[in-house]
């Protein structure tokens, strides 16, 4: 059955925002400052992606910027644009473990309202945001597991969630599962959020919100009625004339197919990510198509992991391009840079449901069901 409600507001920490949209942190160069101080100014939450930002700005503005002064710029930019409205969050990823403390640290020093941490298990995050620093914490989990596992390290440095995001199969880029794991039942968004739900409220009664597959105004209501306090969307974004994927990316998102849109692994289904976390995009992505003719090199190291010695040295994409694409200049060509790449289209589940190039301002009142 069909229901149509007023979408009510979403409270995280001490801030209230319009609706309960949070715009998903897509990177690489997608959700930048225009398209998440857009959907500030919308009422909704606008999420900014920490990956390879320091290269983009330092590429746009022709001056030389580390991750966090960058961090510092984007969220200030994105603040901006949103004339106070609506909420700032910053997307950082777990597995970028190169620059994730000086993001992090950016984020804070920018007085973003919130991290939201995914591609792995942030259990360091409150240690690296210090005890004093106003700004909401937000994991990314698939499963009660793992927010048991964060809630447990992150008490003994004195916080807990703020909130949580509860990502589902369905989603686009990274996922939270094993390859294998990815069409059973237990795994869908369905069975794993009411858990997650429980413990949550048994546990501070902090907002989940849900993502992965939502795409509609009916979506959203039902979640909601279902006791969700949110929903994060991307791909819904990713087609918007903020955002910052190329015109070929955006194309490539309309002229899509079901049938285009598939899980890739780099031990399952080469080629995949050098994270090794299975990885959703179109066939139709050059990167994906043709990147295992590429000679293995690296130029960009933002997906680096520490060798025995500490140092950030080892990438599998360096080694195989049979097995694994390069993802850092895929996305950076995707998003109109490393123009002598190949680009790498990741998108969610419904993807091939786009069929047009919308204003963020239009989607919003779409999805808000005005």
């Amino acid at each position: 059955m069909e229901v149509h409600m007023i979408l009510p507001k979403l409270t995280i920490r001490d801030r209230t925002y319009e609706a309960p949209i949070i715009q998903g942190g897509m990177g690489v160069g997608v959700s930048r400052d225009m398209l998440a101080g857009t959907v500030a100014h919308e009422g909704c939450i606008g999420i900014l992606s920490s990956a390879c930002l320091d290269f983009l700005i330092s590429h746009d503005l022709k001056k030389r910027y580390n991750a966090y002064d960058a961090m510092i710029l984007e969220v200030q930019n994105a603040r901006i644009l949103s004339q106070g409205h609506g909420g700032i969050g910053v997307n950082i990823m777990v597995y970028l473990a190169r620059d994730f403390d000086a993001s992090v640290r950016g984020a804070v020093d920018a007085k973003a309202d919130m991290i939201i941490c995914g591609a792995g298990l942030p259990l360091q995050l409150p240690q690296v945001v210090g005890t004093t620093a106003d700004i909401a914490l937000i994991p990314i989990v698939s499963s009660v597991r793992a927010l048991r596992l964060i809630c447990a390290r992150w008490a003994k440095k004195g916080r807990r969630p703020d909130a949580v995001v509860v990502e589902g199969p369905l989603a686009g880029g990274h996922l939270g599962f094993a390859y294998e794991d990815l069409t059973r039942s237990e795994h869908q968004l369905d069975a794993i959020f009411p858990p997650i739900k429980e413990f949550a409220m048994t546990n501070g009664d902090f907002p989940v919100i849900v993502a992965g597959g939502i795409y509609t105004h009916q979506d959203i209501c039902d979640w909601i009625t279902r006791g969700a306090d949110g929903v994060q969307m991307g791909t819904r974004f990713l087609v918007t004339e903020e955002s910052g994927a190329s015109l070929l990316y955006k194309q490539a998102v309309i002229e899509c197919t079901p049938e285009e849109i598939i899980v890739c692994h780099n031990r399952t289904c080469p080629p995949g990510s050098p994270s090794g976390m299975p990885f959703r995009t179109l066939t139709n992505a050059p990167m994906y198509a043709f990147g295992k003719f590429r000679r293995p090199f690296c130029n960009r190291g933002y997906v680096l992991q520490k060798d025995a010695e500490g140092s950030f040295s080892i990438c599998a994409a360096k080694e195989n391009s049979q097995q694994n694409f390069c993802i850092c200049n895929g996305l950076l060509s995707s998003a109109g840079y490393a123009k002598d790449e190949q680009p790498l289209f990741t998108v969610g589940t419904n993807a091939h449901r786009v069929d047009r190039i919308v204003s963020t301002h239009e989607l919003i009142c779409e999805l808000k069901g005005s």
